[in-house]
């Protein structure tokens, strides 16, 4: 399975939103997907095992306990993927860096020599009804 088709779940990737908070238990994790998707334990169990299988997810046993962590590296490679396309959202975010900077000068300008919103005129400058 292609990593994108196993991000394209929304359980899955609550899931992994989940567990990298830190290893949680499989009963924690079906706790929380059961309340939030309204699906049933073993459907939680099966989401589980596409994270393992497709690398998203490792599992250790303490106990009786089945603990489940995320597993770096096909993240690591979404991300290397998507470094290709970086440079559309980039430029487009330094050009919203520009404008809120240019935002931010105009109304130091203009408030250096207005007053500001919401102030009363005659209480300008030291002058008190």
């Amino acid at each position: 399975m292609h990593a994108f088709d196993v991000l394209a779940d929304p359980v899955r990737r609550r899931i992994l939103e989940l567990i990298a908070d830190g290893e949680r238990t499989a009963g924690a994790v079906g706790l929380v997907i059961q309340n939030e998707f309204g699906i049933s334990q073993p459907a939680v169990s099966h989401h589980l095992r596409v994270l393992r299988e497709a690398g998203f997810a490792t599992v250790s046993t303490e106990g009786t306990r089945r603990l489940y962590a995320v597993a770096s590296a096909p993240l690591e490679e979404i991300d290397a993927w998507l470094g290709h396309f970086r440079r559309f959202w980039n430029q487009r975010l330094d050009a919203l860096g520009t404008e809120l900077a240019r935002g931010k000068r105009e109304e130091r300008l203009n408030g250096a020599s207005a007053p500001s919103r919401g102030s009363r005129p005659d209480t300008q400058k030291g002058k008190a009804t």
